[in-house]
């Protein structure tokens, strides 16, 4: 098995997705937001216009894709077993509508030669019905054992390192033990995160099954969202963070931010003292 740096620049064909309200409410609530904040949880309260959250593009075309979509068709082999998420951002172009439609269209955008392993960058650029730009996302995925296939090394170093002072912000959120399998319903049931009986389980990878990565990124989310937007997702701009290590249903989740220049902050999440996203960066106005 090997891949093809060739594929860079690869483009799938667009696609149509949908979404209802229905779908915004069972985010929010999957991420255990609660009637604290009515807008992204209901749908006809009292003088409450109903949001979506400004994570929710992550989870936006789950199964509406075709293959002719995914640009990941021409990168060549490999064993999507050794495949872990690895990084995420999205930008936000306009407001999140609770409901609609939209045109996406992704593409290959880097792939680097680790040596022992390889790292495939992609980006997706989503318009609404009259064309204009709605939101964009860059995901990087970390494949074991796909290096060696005479890519660029592509970048080093740390980014968006935050300074060694404490934090301006800090949130905790508690997940539940069974948070997984309400955000499943969000469209990826990876059997990774609800089967007890998993292969990578069985083996002693993880001790349980682990808590989607980007249920992990909606929290974050929510805690920027909450500390330096006043919780209006009209003032989230973007948001970018890096996976760090696996985190388990009922695990609590701390959130550090610190200020970084005007409408910018830098952010850390973690597990008691255990990073499980970094590099973070966020954009609000």
């Amino acid at each position: 098995m090997a891949l093809n740096p060739a594929a860079v620049g690869s483009v799938g064909e667009p696609y149509q997705i949908s979404w209802t309200s229905k779908d915004s409410l069972l985010y929010a609530v999957s991420l255990n937001v609660s009637s604290d904040q009515l807008q992204y949880v209901t749908e006809n309260s009292t003088g409450v216009q109903q949001k979506a959250l400004p994570t929710m593009p992550v989870v936006l075309g789950y199964g509406q894709g075709t293959a002719e979509s995914n640009p990941m068709r021409n990168v060549g082999e490999f064993n999507f077993a050794n495949l872990v998420h690895a990084s995420q951002a999205v930008t936000l172009h306009q407001a999140l509508p609770v409901e609609g439609t939209a045109t996406v269209q992704s593409k290959v955008v880097a792939m680097y030669d680790k040596v022992k392993a390889a790292v495939i960058v992609t980006e997706a650029e989503a318009k609404d019905s009259a064309g204009k730009p709605l939101y964009s996302t860059r995901s990087s995925v970390f494949i074991r054992e796909a290096g060696g296939f005479g890519g660029e090394r592509g970048p080093s170093g740390d980014q968006n390192v935050p300074p060694a002072s404490a934090p301006d912000h800090q949130i905790t959120f508690q997940t539940s033990p069974d948070q997984a399998l309400l955000y499943r319903l969000n469209g990826d049931r990876n059997p990774l995160h609800s089967d007890p009986n998993h292969p990578a389980v069985a083996a002693g990878v993880f001790p349980r099954p682990i808590l989607h990565g980007l249920c992990t990124y909606g929290f974050t989310g929510r805690a920027l969202l909450n500390a330096l937007c006043g919780g209006d997702a009209d003032r989230f701009k973007h948001i970018e963070g890096r996976f760090a290590s696996p985190v388990f249903p009922g695990d609590a989740l701390t959130v550090k931010m610190w200020n970084s220049g005007a409408g910018e902050a830098l952010f850390e999440t973690y597990v008691g003292d255990r990073k499980v996203i970094d590099q973070g960066l966020v954009r609000f106005s």
